[in-house]
């Protein structure tokens, strides 16, 4: 995707108390019914483990085999219409390049007819931006709900068989996140994705030409259309950020 189609990131709140552990029909309540609600903890019968885990539970499911294949699917379904909106804002950049280049030579009903044009369509693309990406974002936190409510249980269950008595999300990072930093050791991020590729049985994607081998992938980007500024050339889409202490 290119930079002029904007990341939609999926904030959850995803910390987990695990305490009694009820293997499958509590712990799949415990799930977010939306992927900004922070999910209820499971019943506690019995103190949990002691050790505190941090997962990204964003890069978790998109990072899956078949978080990966879905977004991939999806990003093909909606290139028609980014082919379709790219083709829109091409003919408002060359009504506005007309108006640049030739408004001075024309009549003032002519210019007026012809801003009053660039208006019309500045206002229906942006319309259309907005619709698609709203499209975009729908179906993105569809795939998502629907992996992390098969995920959700073997986070519950890993957590359990480990000792961990808290598991914290850092998809998003400080400040925005609640973790100022977290090393490595402690990140099940990893051995859940793998569960999760036995447990569905998808296969890995085949890597694209020209990427790099073993490159982990982390949350999707440019599944939505976003806005172009007119004349305007857009900024490259920043990089994921690890979990990190501010400088």
């Amino acid at each position: 995707m290119t930079s002029k189609f904007a990341r939609f990131l999926i904030a959850t709140a995803f910390v987990l108390p695990v305490t009694a552990l009820a293997q499958t029909g509590s712990a799949a309540a415990a799930l977010p019914p939306a992927p900004s609600a922070a999910p209820a903890p499971p019943a506690a019968t019995n103190p949990g483990g002691t050790r505190i885990g941090t997962i990204n539970i964003e890069q978790a499911v998109f990072g899956s085999n078949e978080g990966q294949r879905d977004i991939e699917a999806l990003s093909k379904k909606l290139e028609p219409k980014q082919t379709e909106l790219k083709g829109s804002n091409d003919e408002l950049e060359n009504l506005k390049k007309q108006l640049n280049t030739q408004g001075d030579k024309l009549n003032d009903e002519a210019r007026a007819t012809l801003v009053k044009q660039i208006e019309q369509k500045q206002k229906s693309f942006e319309r259309s931006v907005q619709d698609a990406r709203d499209d975009a974002q729908n179906q993105q936190n569809e795939i998502f709900q629907r992996i992390l409510q098969r995920m959700g249980p073997l986070v519950l269950k890993y957590a359990g068989d480990n000792g961990f008595g808290l598991i914290i999300d850092t998809s998003n990072p400080w400040p925005q996140g609640p973790v100022v930093w977290a090393g490595p050791a402690i990140d099940i991020t990893k051995p859940i994705v793998d569960a999760f590729n036995t447990q569905s049985g998808v296969p890995a994607p085949k890597p694209a030409a020209g990427s790099k081998p073993g490159a982990s992938a982390t949350k999707p980007a440019g599944t939505a259309p976003a806005a172009p500024k007119p004349g305007v050339t857009p900024a490259p889409a920043p990089k994921p950020q690890g979990t990190q202490p501010p400088k």
